[in-house]
């Protein structure tokens, strides 16, 4: 497989943990001089499980930035899923757990990290085995889980985020099993389970998936499981999956059974390019690439993905041209998460007891603007941009120059 070089090279910080990672996922700033992420742990040695709420410090000074361990907690068995909430005055959490829970923590950043409240929905009936996946709605007031029993679960916040509720959306008895879901509004939802398929769900319309996709479009090359679910906010009418034999598609909903196939396993009309041979863990849209092709705005044109895969692959890819390698680690990369305030930054959970931040650098902007990044988290420290502007090449060729200079 070909992939495209960067133009400008990431920067790259490994930074060895002491037990392995499930998940890790950044946190919304509550200023611009703290950076904080949730690591979901899990010590091999003695078998217990945490989470954990971690300052990262850029660290000008030394080769790589320092995590700083805030606050702890233990969940009641491993964590099969982590999700934040980035809208809301403080970060949210939703921990699913392999024995069937549900957990929401708050953490209180400003006063160092700690988890400020807990609730749990871990009753008998909930879901029956691991919670396979959960997803928080934007605004943290509602979460839904689904599980490979073939429940799908809303969880709601009842008063404050100490006390939880749920009622069952849809139990298929075990007949289907769902392992991903992703909000795609306040009341649609869409999820992922085994042969590639997936379902769309409105709470307005009650009694069952509203719209299903049928995985036989591979033509029985590969049998395979949806891992990992993404939907733009501007787009929700295309819904974006990862899962087995580096497939990565994407279901328009304006074209019920015709997916637009990005890696892996094809229609068979064309050959498709294969990123990766092994499993695709995440996908998440990348808000940071700038599309090739910016005079294509379609909306059915896919815009730029992230997926890692547990052949230790991180890359970008685009519809229609050769995908970005950002990583190639010599072993698996389990979950990725892409900064929301600083999309330039990339935290990822490495199954060598590693996390990797990867800062991207980029020299032209949307607008045609030559930046340069200074430095490591460079959103974190006062910076003066200064735009010149260059009568001569503006009338030559209406273009404008900038460079970014440190106050």
């Amino acid at each position: 497989m070909a992939f495209a070089a960067p133009q400008n090279p990431s920067r790259v910080h490994r930074i060895p943990q002491s037990k392995y990672i499930d998940a890790v996922r950044w946190l919304s700033p509550v200023s611009a001089l703290d950076r904080f992420a949730a690591v979901a742990y899990y010590d091999t040695d003695t078998n217990s499980p945490s989470i954990e709420i971690i300052c990262v410090d850029p660290n000008p000074q030394a080769s790589s930035p320092i995590l700083t361990p805030q606050s702890s907690w233990t969940p009641p068995s491993r964590i099969s899923s982590l999700k934040t909430a980035h809208s809301t005055h403080q970060p949210i959490l939703a921990a699913a757990t392999f024995s069937g829970s549900i957990h929401i923590l708050v953490s209180d950043l400003i006063n160092g990290g700690t988890v400020e409240s807990e609730a749990t929905v871990s009753e008998l009936g909930f879901h029956s085995g691991p919670v396979s996946a959960v997803d928080l709605r934007e605004g943290g007031t509602e979460c839904v889980s689904v599980g490979e029993d073939g429940r799908v679960n809303l969880v709601s916040f009842v008063g404050d985020s100490s006390k939880l509720s749920y009622r069952r959306i849809f139990d298929a008895n075990g007949l289907v099993g769902y392992t991903a879901v992703k909000w795609a509004s306040p009341s649609e939802f869409a999820t992922g389970g085994y042969g590639f398929g997936l379902q769309w769900w409105d709470q307005r319309r009650p009694g069952g998936p509203v719209s299903q996709f049928k995985g036989n479009w591979c033509q029985g090359k590969t049998s395979g499981i949806v891992h990992s679910i993404d939907i733009h906010p501007s787009r929700k009418h295309t819904c974006l999956a990862g899962g087995s034999s580096g497939t990565v598609f994407a279901w328009d909903l304006r074209a019920q059974q015709q997916p637009i196939v990005l890696s892996g396993a094809g229609t068979g009309e064309a050959p498709i390019s294969l990123l990766s041979e092994s499993e695709v863990w995440e996908v998440q849209y990348d808000c940071y690439t700038r599309s090739s092709n910016i005079g294509d705005i379609s909306s059915t044109r896919i815009l730029p993905i992230m997926i890692c895969s547990e052949d230790g692959i991180l890359a970008v890819i685009e519809q229609g041209e050769e995908p970005l390698e950002l990583l190639a680690e010599p072993c698996a990369i389990n979950s990725f998460d892409i900064d929301q305030q600083n999309p330039s930054d990339v935290i990822c959970s490495l199954e060598w007891e590693s996390i990797a931040i990867l800062t991207r650098n980029r020299t032209t902007n949307d607008f045609g603007f030559s930046i340069e990044r200074p430095s490591f988290f460079w959103p974190v420290y006062l910076e003066l941009l200064i735009v010149q502007y260059d009568y001569e090449t503006l009338q030559e060729s209406d273009n404008w120059t900038s460079v970014v200079t440190r106050k």
